[in-house]
């Protein structure tokens, strides 16, 4: 992912809730949406590169296939890495569910509109403070007005306001609007010097807005992966995360029930996108629409695993780090790039040791840097601190 993020689906974060741990479920909160985003956020903070480090330390061939599956595809198709992102946006979207029913019920719609629009734009700035403030850019172009933590930020707007003001069928409408409507942009409307329906790098629509109209600092030189144009799709897909999250929001539906239609809309995103793959390739750059559908329907599925296993069978105690990390996932992902955490376990190793571990040294560097990290989100969670955009 052009990692993500920090997350606006810890909007709806509930303070008493998590005090009463994981042994207690309490009312309208599932431990597994917790769980998934944590796991999710797991991969962003380190565990992407103990997988790197160890594929440089060992040549067998499971070890090269993980980290292969850990890095992003050049272009055009799909691993394991390209789901984080849209899995994240796809969790604020569940999340969002229970957060702003919750709302609504206890204050009003109105008092949800504010909530939603000032925890965008609070999200949206904090993107402007990580890729501006923190980069050591001079000049008038030092901010990065897209990025994971701004398309977050409107990922959520745009679902929560079409979830305040929509039903699941007006939500389903939007869906195939945005989806279809940007693949009709990207195909039919021409680019200057390529023409119309050119999906590659620098080609397409998408990098031909981004090249004339975006300002300030871009990810990929002359256009970015969190472009303009690209959040429609993105927006897309916190569609789908509402849709789960409104099935597991439903008190009328039995649990396995639940989790029978979670895996029906799962199979359902994953023909839909491959068929559209063909003439619409998964790109996710461009966060093309049938990549929307194939990570999505990956998402559907992740959320059905975790809440049989977590919420159902209350299997819980594998989950207990990942439930740290996700009810602080902003603060940890905010921390890991405040905060060098690898140099603080050399420091604690002295670079003989490490050297003396070869070719591990870097596995055990890297592993010890992601524990310290988890070690943080759960004094975090002990005392109960979670910062709550």
């Amino acid at each position: 992912m052009s990692r993500p993020s920090a997350t606006s689906d810890n909007v709806g974060t509930n303070a008493a809730t998590a005090s009463s741990g994981l042994q207690t479920q309490a009312a309208e909160r599932l431990v597994s949406i917790d769980a998934l985003r944590g796991f999710d956020m797991f991969w962003i903070i380190g565990a992407d590169e103990v997988a790197h480090a160890l594929q440089k330390a060992n040549s067998s061939e499971v070890v090269q296939v993980i980290g292969q599956q850990l890095d992003h595809v050049a272009w055009e198709g799909f691993r394991f890495y390209d789901l984080i992102f849209p899995l994240f946006v796809f969790v604020i979207g569940v999340s969002s569910v229970f957060s702003l029913s919750r709302l609504q019920d206890k204050y009003g719609q109105a008092t949800a509109y504010r909530r939603v629009i000032v925890r965008s734009l609070l999200l949206y700035l904090l993107g402007l403070f990580y890729y501006g403030a923190l980069r050591r850019d001079d000049g008038p172009e030092m901010f990065r007005y897209v990025g994971v933590l701004q398309r977050l930020a409107i990922c959520y707007l745009g679902g929560s306001l079409l979830f305040l003001n929509l039903r699941v069928r007006g939500l389903l409408t939007a869906l195939v609007v945005l989806l279809v409507g940007y693949w009709a942009m990207l195909a039919l409307i021409p680019v200057p010097g390529t023409g119309a329906g050119n999906f590659a790098e620098g080609q397409n629509l998408t990098n031909w807005f981004d090249a004339n109209y975006l300002p300030g600092y871009k990810w990929d030189g002359q256009w970015d992966p969190e472009g303009v144009l690209s959040h429609i799709p993105a927006i897309g897909t916190a569609i789908l995360g509402l849709l789960a999250g409104i099935i597991l929001h439903r008190k009328d539906f039995a649990p396995w029930r639940k989790v029978g239609l979670l895996v029906a809309a799962g199979a359902a995103c994953l023909l839909l996108g491959w068929a559209w793959s063909i003439p619409f390739p998964m790109i996710k750059k461009l966060w093309t629409s049938s990549y929307v559908l194939i990570a999505g329907g990956c998402s559907f599925l992740l959320m059905a695993i975790f809440y049989i296993v977590i919420d159902i069978w209350s299997f819980r105690f594998w989950a207990r780090p990942f439930v740290w990390i996700g009810m602080n996932a902003i603060t940890i992902y905010m921390l890991t790039h405040l905060i060098d955490f690898k140099d603080l376990v050399r420091r604690v190793l002295h670079e003989q040791w490490v050297d003396a571990m070869a070719p591990y040294g870097q596995t055990v560097v890297t592993s010890l840097a992601l524990l310290l990290a988890v070690l943080v989100c759960r004094w975090l969670y002990r005392r109960q601190i979670f910062l709550r955009l």
